[in-house]
């Protein structure tokens, strides 16, 4: 089927043209998008969708997770070939589209104007961290005519739109992690309604002092540069997720945060020197622009980055 080139939809990447004689869908207006983060884990696309109906296709590889982050009551009738259901959409509505199914449609009553779709890899659920024959079921037991009722799942989808809307110096490493609870929290979900063997439970209490010494050591060192929390659970020998929860343990607080402050350290430091530009500043730590670099320390210190360098100068200046 023919595609028309950079349409994008609620539940499909492109909007699919209309056959002859067939109304042309409403499309969605894409807000933000992850195509131009350096993100792993997921991959996400906030939108506006219009009045109407918006036709979608859905590759075998990944589970796509709807999420309603802002809107008012909203009848959404979803069809898939031999499937319709209908949802009543408010602000934290979640809606789950399971691998397999090839295309179908989505009509709202009125305008939903913000909608997260999440697109989560497979391979999430065949990770070491998980039971792959537990994964596996509950992959296969994913339904697409009910709602997903999990304030879990809404409070992941509000971070992922957040941090579409709002980059931060660590968002690559926030949503990173947040693919593994994502995934974590769905097959508990699905292998507790199938009421199959308990997922393992590895307990750690936190990090003992020489991996967590290692941990922190990386992080020092790649603050201008890309931290993956892939790369410091390899250091600490332990899965992402498993990772994730042994940091907050031994720290008191996540591994995003943690590295959110130490580059907001880092930035300050950088400015003070003031040999730098501040664009190169905002790469370095891993912002995708100046802007959102601008924005991100503004909120941290109330203070433009160009301000806090002219402030820092004459305070510098006056003790000499």
């Amino acid at each position: 089927m023919e595609l028309q080139a950079k349409q994008p939809t609620v539940e499909g990447r492109y909007e699919a043209r209309p056959p002859r004689g067939v109304r042309k869908p409403v499309c969605s207006t894409l807000i933000a998008s992850s195509a131009d983060r350096a993100w792993s884990g997921l991959s996400a696309d906030l939108c506006a969708a219009e009045k109407g109906e918006i036709p979608w296709r859905t590759p075998q590889s990944n589970i796509r997770i709807c999420t309603v982050v802002r809107s008012n009551k909203t009848i959404v009738t979803r069809q898939a070939p031999g499937i319709e259901s209908h949802i009543v959409a408010e602000p934290g509505t979640v809606w789950l589209s399971p691998p397999g199914l090839q295309e179908g449609s989505l009509d709202f009553t009125h305008s939903i104007p913000e909608l997260l779709h999440i697109h989560l890899p497979l391979s999430h659920f065949s990770s070491s961290g998980f039971d792959n024959d537990t994964g596996n079921s509950a992959i296969d037991a994913l339904r697409y005519e009910t709602p997903c009722e999990d304030p879990l799942l809404t409070e992941i989808g509000y971070a992922v739109a957040s941090e579409l809307k709002n980059e931060t110096s660590a968002g690559g490493m926030l949503v990173e992690s947040l693919s593994s609870s994502l995934a974590a929290r769905l097959l508990q979900k699905q292998a507790g309604a199938l009421r199959t063997q308990p997922l393992p439970c590895r307990t750690h209490q936190g990090l003992d002092q020489r991996r967590l010494s290692r941990v922190l050591d990386y992080i020092d060192a790649n603050l201008e540069g890309d931290l993956s929390l892939e790369c410091m659970a390899t250091i600490a020998c332990l899965s992402k997720y498993h990772f994730a929860r042994a940091f907050r343990q031994a720290v008191g607080d996540s591994p995003h945060r943690y590295v959110s402050a130490r580059r907001l350290e880092r930035a300050k430091a950088l400015l003070i020197r003031g040999d730098r530009p501040l664009v190169d500043i905002a790469l370095s730590l891993n912002f995708s622009s100046q802007a959102n670099f601008t924005r991100a320390f503004k909120q941290a210190t109330g203070h433009a980055p160009g301000r806090y360098r002219q402030a820092a100068g004459y305070i510098h200046a006056s003790s000499l």
